[in-house]
C-alpha cells in the first residue's frame, strides 16, 4: 500500500465519520449530545483538511469549529435548556 492509497483511505474513513456524526447530530434530542456530534464532525473535517495539505485552514478551522463554536453553544444551552 502506497502513501497515496493510505491518504485516500483515511480521507474516506474521515468522510464516513463526518457523515455519521452529522446524522447523529440532527437526530439527537439532547442538544448537548448534538454539540458533541457536531464537534466530532468538525474533527473529521479538520483531519480531511490536514490530509489535503491545507495547514492554514486546519489551524483556523480547528480553533473555531472545535473550540469556540461548541463553547458558545454550550453557554447558550445553559440559558435555553438541554432538551428539545
Amino acid at each position: 500500500m502506497s502513501v497515496g492509497d493510505l491518504v485516500f483511505t483515511l480521507l474516506a474513513i474521515s468522510a464516513l465519520l463526518s457523515t455519521m456524526a452529522t446524522v447523529l447530530a440532527v437526530l439527537a434530542k439532547d442538544l448537548l449530545k448534538a454539540i458533541v456530534f457536531s464537534a466530532l464532525q468538525s474533527v473529521a473535517y479538520t483531519l480531511m483538511y490536514f490530509l489535503l495539505m491545507a495547514p492554514d485552514i486546519v489551524l483556523v478551522y480547528a480553533a473555531v469549529a472545535v473550540g469556540i463554536y461548541p463553547l458558545t453553544l454550550v453557554l447558550l444551552i445553559k440559558k435555553v435548556g438541554r432538551y428539545e
